[in-house]
């Protein structure tokens, strides 16, 4: 990271999940590097609940395995002596959090600022928030905030996401809801926004007169594995669709806001998700394709059809696998595809966004005609080789006026350090200083729901989703959707891992 940081403000940070894999994994190697970062102080704390046994001690073990996965590419004495200041201020509380006893020590416990992370299953999200605030611990003064930061998946379609908005927000404001999309944290994603607004060459083509399409990828090797359970009944447009997909198109398609403070920013993200066009069942089939992977190969490791996972139901219908034609009715946009795809057990694992643009109307070059020569394309990697590239086309060498595409890259790791990141840092860093620009709130949750539910809808009294072999890049019926339009999938790149 780079620029004047900031200290967080004195907090407490409550995790409601502490013994659990989020906290170990993710959590708890972005402290430590917000420790090193100076992001926080030693006036900061984390209060762990759990409801296996321990003490102080067992917890400060048990997140100290992260360092041997999270950080084992990137370990440094300056990370090690993070964690030893932080480890200090880390204790912990056993007990059941669906009891009422629990809040009352917590309450005993807390002075002044504290934030809640509930890094549990959703299905306590709002049972939390109640026993929260039926205890007083969601109470702010000016010297105090009480803020709750809340993982995914909010909800598993439009009218549960509506219920459990109205259930939390009927106890607490807005403001102190923090709907964390751990994408929004990655520093691509937030050069979306720069990328347009600060280069006129960049804003002033990005409309529908200039581009053809947009695709938004998120592919990942990794299959169900253990998940199986969770995974069999969410499936992949539930996991992925309405969250981090429907933030990389908000991100792209936003009108530029009046100003960069949070609301101005989430206005207009909000309207983008407002204005993608409602299918009818008959349109989404149509627009929609579902697949689940078979058995297979990636790379030397061979793994097994969805449905022979664990945990896994054996005529499960769920999908591993789904891509979208979306329409955003907008005048930036009208008339313009958005294509999203996201899949498990791919070939590779690659997350970018593929800006096509139109192709030139005329080429007076000798040996190429315009239908020929290939767009132009600016590609955002997001993941794994964060970093920019535009396809652009030249004179080939040679005495013939004649034409040959070249990429334009730019890669962050090649001009600055941006280190063992997990990409929770400055999520965290937000909650804490209360700047909601990166979390999303109530409506745009809402309407991103409002836009899949149709394909819920249309896909819930089909049958089994198309299949694909594992190690692949997805159902042949994927190809065809965009083929209808004249379009084929950006090729993933099989050196990325």
């Amino acid at each position: 990271m780079t620029g004047a940081i900031h200290p967080a403000p004195p907090t407490t940070l409550v995790i409601f999940g502490a013994m659990g894999d989020l906290t170990r994994r993710l959590l708890m190697p972005a402290l430590t590097n917000m420790t090193r970062l100076g992001m926080i102080g030693d006036d900061f704390s984390v209060l762990g609940i759990g409801i296996e046994p321990g003490d102080d001690d067992t917890l400060r073990t048990a997140l100290a395995t992260f360092r041997a996965s999270a950080t084992t590419a990137h370990a440094s004495p300056e990370q090690e002596a993070a964690w030893d200041r932080l480890q200090a201020r880390v204790q912990y509380m056993q007990g059941d959090f669906t009891q009422d006893d629990v809040y009352a020590r917590l309450s005993d416990r807390l002075s002044g600022n504290a934030a809640f992370y509930l890094a549990v299953p959703a299905r306590f999200f709002g049972d939390i928030v109640d026993r929260l605030a039926a205890n007083g611990l969601t109470h702010e003064s000016k010297s105090a905030f009480r803020r709750i930061a809340i993982e995914k998946p909010f909800g598993h379609d439009l009218a549960s996401a509506q219920a459990l908005n109205a259930r939390i927000l009927s106890h607490v404001a807005e403001t102190q809801i923090y709907r964390i999309d751990h994408f929004l944290g990655k520093e691509t994603v937030q050069n979306i926004m720069t990328a347009r607004f600060a280069n006129m060459m960049i804003e002033r083509v990005w409309n529908a007169d200039c581009i053809a399409h947009v695709q938004i990828t998120a592919a990942e090797t990794v299959d169900v594995g253990t998940r199986g359970a969770f995974y069999d009944a969410t499936g992949a447009l539930r996991d992925m669709v309405p969250n981090h997909l429907f933030q990389l198109l908000a991100m792209v398609a936003m009108e530029p806001p009046a100003s960069f403070d949070a609301e101005a920013i989430r206005n207009e993200k909000g309207k983008v998700l407002k204005a993608v066009r409602a299918y009818s069942p008959a349109k989404a089939r149509r627009n929609g394709v579902r697949g689940a992977y078979g058995a297979g190969t990636i790379g030397e490791r061979a793994v097994p059809a969805f449905t022979a996972s664990p945990d896994i139901a054996p005529d499960s219908t769920t999908e591993t696998y789904v891509a979208l034609k979306l329409m955003v009715d907008t005048w930036r946009w009208a008339g313009v595809p958005f294509y999203l795809r996201t899949g498990k057990a791919m070939e590779i694992r690659d997350t970018e966004v593929v800006i096509t643009f139109k192709p030139v109307p005329f080429a007076q070059f000798h040996a190429t005609a315009a239908e020929k020569l290939p767009p132009n394309r600016l590609i955002i990697q997001i993941q794994p080789d964060e970093g920019l590239s535009m396809d652009i086309n030249i004179k080939r060498p040679g005495l013939e006026v004649d034409t040959a595409p070249i990429a334009l890259d730019f890669r962050y790791a090649d001009s600055f350090d941006i280190g063992a990141m997990t990409g929770y840092e400055s999520l965290i860093h937000d909650l804490f200083a209360g700047d909601q620009t990166l979390f999303q709130r109530a409506d745009a949750i809402e309407a991103g729901w409002a836009a899949v539910q149709p394909f819920l809808d249309a896909w819930a009294s089909e049958g089994a989703p198309d299949t694909y072999a594992a190690g692949t890049t997805g159902p042949a019926a994927a190809d065809e959707l965009l083929a209808r339009d004249g379009f084929a999938w950006h090729t993933l790149d099989p050196a990325k891992t």
